[in-house]
């Protein structure tokens, strides 16, 4: 089948590779002329692993191109899919849909023959509804359908998502709809992928309770992290006591400085402000979208902690900025809340990330770079694990030690056990590992306190 991708960002160059991969001719098309300049000469503008190889091979193959011409690349297509941002709008939150409005428009005055036009960006309920009358609005005569297909790719894993998703969920009101878009995911047959056929409000809305549903999890284990800290139990040990539960599942259970990321954050607002315009709140999402922006700054606290209250005309190492790890995705980073916080509480800062570096530099100011782990240690009186790439699993302690002034590590990821980097001679602060003699001496505090 011919596609059109329409935005070449994260979701569209993804999908579109992965759809050139299973054997469909794919336009991907972006606004940018600088863009499409870099992927047609095979610079890839995003990390992800596996891409750059599958963009070469299917560019090869003729099945993979890139354009700045809408118009040429719709009037051929059979399925056009809509994969441009929906950034939070300012004020209130919501979903910002002007670019999927605006290319509707356009893909309205490039029809020329029967056309499947398929939402892969996130967007409110509703959204396939307006689509429809914009481009009936425009293009009376034109023979098409409007299809939600929204995506469930994880940054880091989105050609393995693609290829084996958990299900693909197809939103639409048409038949012959659901008879073509059975036909560009027929390739996926052969992985038993369950294709969900529901009506196109309800796809829209799933995408939403999903990333939403995580978050919340996220939140919940962190929330127990605080707890365990508090009691003398071990959140590690309680996630995987729950995780074993099939009805609750082991996945989104690793305590941590808070979610981020391109779809969490901005998702949870958004399904916030369409539950409360709607007259359905949903109070748990309300409170875990806040309490997540707590908890990324209170982290900064548990550095100043370990550090003897005080990090002013001090200097704190930071490895990983990025919001997960194989991503450099900056968008919403619990590092950038830490970062600030730290600042703010007078402390200079050394940084480093494998992928993340130019896209902080954009971002993150007065922050000294740094090119290895090493080299940002030196002479730090803290190292803070932000994100918990496998190049900072089994670091060097003993060189580590040998150029820092102070060796404290607060490692927010959990990634060390505390009793062989405390052998090693750190100080070492970690997330929710709580000990029966830290609660006790908690009890003696408040029993104290009470006296």
């Amino acid at each position: 089948m011919k596609i059109a991708m329409i935005g070449s960002g994260y979701v569209g160059l993804v999908s579109g590779v992965c759809f050139a991969d299973f054997g469909h001719e794919v336009r991907c098309v972006d606004q940018h002329a600088g863009k499409i300049e870099a992927l047609n000469a095979g610079k890839i503008p995003i990390y992800e692993p596996g891409l750059e190889a599958i963009v070469a091979k299917n560019a090869a193959d003729k099945r993979l191109s890139f354009t700045t011409d809408l118009k040429s690349a719709v009037s051929d297509a059979d399925v056009v899919f809509i994969a441009v941002g929906t950034p939070s709008r300012r004020g209130d939150g919501f979903a910002d849909l002007s670019y999927v409005y605006a290319a509707a428009r356009e893909i309205a005055h490039a029809l020329t023959h029967y056309t499947v036009i398929v939402t892969k960006s996130t967007v409110p309920v509703g959204t396939g509804d307006e689509i429809e009358r914009i481009i009936r609005e425009t293009r009376p005569d034109a023979e098409f359908a409007v299809v939600s297909n929204p995506e469930f790719l994880r940054e880091g894993s989105a050609i393995i998502d693609f290829k084996k998703p958990d299900r693909i969920v197809i939103g639409a009101e048409d038949e012959r709809a659901r008879q073509v878009m059975a036909e560009v995911y027929r390739p996926l047959y052969l992985n038993n992928a369950p294709i969900l056929n529901i009506s196109r409000r309800t796809a829209e809305l799933t995408k939403y309770a999903a990333n939403a549903f995580l978050a919340t999890k996220i939140t919940f284990i962190n929330e127990m992290a605080d707890l365990c800290e508090q009691v003398g139990a071990n959140v590690q040990d309680v996630a995987r006591g729950m995780g074993l539960d099939n009805r609750i599942g082991s996945k989104f259970l690793h305590a941590g400085p808070g979610y981020g990321g391109s779809c969490f954050p901005k998702d949870t607002v958004a399904l916030i402000k369409t539950a409360q315009d709607y007259g359905a709140p949903i109070r748990i999402v309300e409170t875990v979208a806040a309490v997540n922006e707590q908890r990324k700054r209170g982290m900064a606290r548990r550095v100043i902690q370990a550090c003897g209250g005080d990090v002013r005309g001090r200097t704190i190492a930071v490895l990983g900025l990025t919001f997960k790890p194989n991503t450099d995705d900056m968008r919403d980073a619990p590092s950038l809340a830490i970062v600030a916080a730290l600042q703010d509480a007078g402390a200079s800062i050394k940084a480093y990330d494998p992928e993340g570096i130019e896209q902080a530099r954009l971002i993150m100011q007065d922050v000294a770079f740094c090119a290895n782990a090493y080299e940002c240690v030196e002479d730090a009186d803290a190292l803070v694990i932000v994100t918990e790439w496998d190049a900072f699993r089994a670091l060097d302690f003993p060189r580590i030690k040998s150029l820092m002034k102070a060796p404290v590590l607060v490692d927010l990821r959990n990634i060390y056990r505390p009793d062989d980097i405390r052998s090693k001679g750190f100080t070492y602060v970690d997330v929710g590992r709580g000990t029966p003699q830290q609660a006790a001496d908690k009890r003696d505090i408040k029993v104290g306190e009470a006296a």
